[in-house]
């Protein structure tokens, strides 16, 4: 198992970083903002051209792009790490084509004609249920990742208090959460399929390759032992 999440982590790097070759001039960060804070634009884009003004239309660029506008601001105040590499536009390209770009398909779906004119999205019920899923989802990913920021800046090591302290990737709940939430707001089954993609093929991996990270620390069985993946007590 630990040969095989080694090679996937070499392809992974390669797509990301080192795709197509060639002069690595442009952030990581830069790529993934871009997607993030042009996603309200998107939207007003969308409801403009295609003159839809629905409730399930303000919402969703309600949600989704005031999340885009706190990334930046997270990004500005704790960046992280990970995202500060320089890669090639190849790199970038594989970013926007595999995930980021998929993102922007949910919007559209939901405010052109295409899934049909019959198709408004969630009813207010499944609104409300989307505003507390999100609510509660950005809340957790800015949380850990604040947590995560400040504490391996001051005090280097396996972190296992907080946020951290029943399961093992609460940013990545909490990203599941948010993008659960525009899913639910589209209320069709594509979203789902992308972020099954996303999920499995790439979260399951990032998540797979931190754990081994995180299994040199000593303290690493123990913590493993008593805590969970995503979910507390369950997953």
């Amino acid at each position: 198992m630990s040969g095989l999440i080694s090679r996937i982590s070499e392809i992974t790097n390669y797509l990301n970083v080192d795709f197509l070759g060639g002069p690595k001039i442009l952030k990581m960060n830069w790529v993934i903002n871009f997607q993030k804070g042009a996603t309200a634009f998107w939207v007003l884009g969308l409801m403009y051209y295609y003159q839809n003004d629905s409730d399930q239309a303000w919402v969703y660029l309600a949600l989704h792009g005031s999340y885009g506008f706190a990334w930046l601001l997270k990004d500005m105040i704790f960046p992280d790490p990970k995202w500060q590499i320089r890669v090639t536009f190849g790199g970038a390209f594989v970013a926007i084509a595999a995930v980021l770009g998929p993102y922007w398909v949910f919007p559209f779906l939901l405010i052109s004609p295409v899934l049909g004119v019959a198709h408004s999205g969630a009813s207010w019920v499944g609104l409300t249920v989307a505003i507390a899923i999100h609510t509660l989802g950005l809340a957790i990913m800015l949380t850990a990742d604040a947590q995560k920021y400040f504490t391996l800046k001051y005090e280097p090591g396996l972190i296992t208090t907080g946020m951290y302290r029943s399961i093992r990737h609460p940013n990545y709940l909490g990203e599941m959460m948010i993008y659960g939430a525009y899913a639910l707001v589209v209320s069709h089954w594509i979203p789902w399929a992308i972020l099954a993609w996303v999920w499995i093929g790439i979260f399951s991996i990032n998540i797979a390759m931190k754990e081994r990270s995180m299994s040199r620390y000593p303290t690493w069985a123990d913590y493993q032992k008593r805590t969970k993946y995503l979910i507390p007590g369950i997953f």
